[in-house]
């Protein structure tokens, strides 16, 4: 799979669909999901943000690359107690793959070793690129592997991760991850909702890649997943910038983790699916990354946020993309996340 990341970053166990595929508008695509279409059978058009949104998103990339760095760092820590220096990282595409990289790039700044690194598609309600797993089992053993994530929301993946490796014996539904506001997993460098700014961008942070795709009538039997390179992105593409700027705070000594507190997220989402009447609990995205990407590729209904958060800087990227969609904002007390994109009902509009 072509990417404008480079090979000793990672390898991509994706099949290269570029021009095949028409990408869809978020309206006419959200009307197919929710009337039984799958998500992964269609790509949505990127979105292409504004000069002012690309300078909040700067500001942001400078304010919070040494937290965030932070926690990569106590996250990898984490990894090596756990699985040592024979883990090979396994990113699920897209999120995962800067964090992949840059959790590669700790573990040979810390300890000298230089780990494998792949990006595999897993996708809900489908499950895990069976085709992908194949191809790391002959090569590798089964607790060698280890999946790795940007953060996680209310933890669908995570539970489809869990389902999926089942088939696989000796492989860990284990994920590492930079943060946790679902309490979920102890590969995490924060069960805080912060922000992690890859989530602000597509593409153009995640080395060109589209998200992942499953169709009969591209994918073959003994294809990978597919996913699409934007090389006409190419000019804008500023996946090493983000690297780069999180890996100059990396330290050997990680500032202490937080307590995670009591509860997961889960139960905040049926606190919002009780107050709004949504059945649906899929078209409850919670957490900064989760409620971002409702907001670059989906067709949100409401942003709820914590009224103490309502003047931090780690919302300014997604509340100036809620100005610029016209997306209702308001107060909804979260305890576990910061925030919470809610998806429009189509059958409403």
């Amino acid at each position: 799979m072509r990417t404008s990341y480079r090979e000793d970053d990672v390898i991509l166990l994706l099949k290269d669909i570029t021009g095949l595929v028409q990408p869809q508008p978020a309206e006419e695509r959200e009307r197919l999901i929710q009337s039984g279409r799958h998500y992964c059978e269609m790509l949505p058009i990127e979105y292409v943000p504004t000069e002012k949104y690309m300078e909040l998103y700067r500001s942001s990339l400078e304010s919070f690359s040494k937290p965030m760095a932070d926690a990569l760092g106590r996250m990898a820590e984490k990894v090596m107690a756990s699985r040592g220096e024979d883990a090979v990282l396994v990113s699920l595409a897209r999120a995962g793959l800067p964090i992949g990289i840059l959790l590669k790039r700790y573990i040979r700044f810390r300890y000298g070793k230089d780990v494998p690194h792949y990006g595999i598609s897993i996708i809900r309600g489908r499950g895990i690129d069976r085709n992908a797993m194949k191809y790391l089992l002959e090569r590798y053993r089964p607790e060698q592997l280890l999946f790795v994530d940007g953060w996680i929301g209310k933890g669908a993946i995570t539970r489809q991760l869990q389902e999926a490796v089942k088939d696989y014996e000796g492989v860990s539904p284990e994920i590492a991850v930079v943060s946790d506001p679902a309490n979920i997993t102890q590969l995490c460098g924060t069960h805080e909702d912060i922000l992690i700014p890859s989530s602000c961008l597509n593409s153009t942070v995640s080395g060109l890649v589209s998200r992942t795709f499953l169709r009969d009538d591209i994918i073959g039997e003994d294809d990978f997943h597919g996913a699409v390179y934007y090389g006409e992105l190419k000019g804008a593409d500023i996946s090493y910038d983000f690297i780069e700027a999180i890996e100059k705070y990396f330290s050997s000594a990680p500032p202490p983790e937080e307590d995670s507190g009591e509860g997961e997220g889960i139960e905040e989402v049926r606190a919002v699916s009780g107050k709004f009447g949504i059945r649906d609990i899929n078209l409850i995205k919670p957490g900064i990354g989760e409620t971002t990407r409702v907001l670059l590729r989906r067709v949100p209904w409401k942003i709820l946020i914590r009224e103490d958060s309502a003047e931090s800087p780690e919302l300014a990227p997604m509340l100036r993309l809620a100005q610029e969609k016209k997306v209702p904002v308001e107060y909804f007390p979260l305890r576990r996340y910061r925030c919470c994109g809610i998806i429009k009902a189509m059958a409403d509009t």
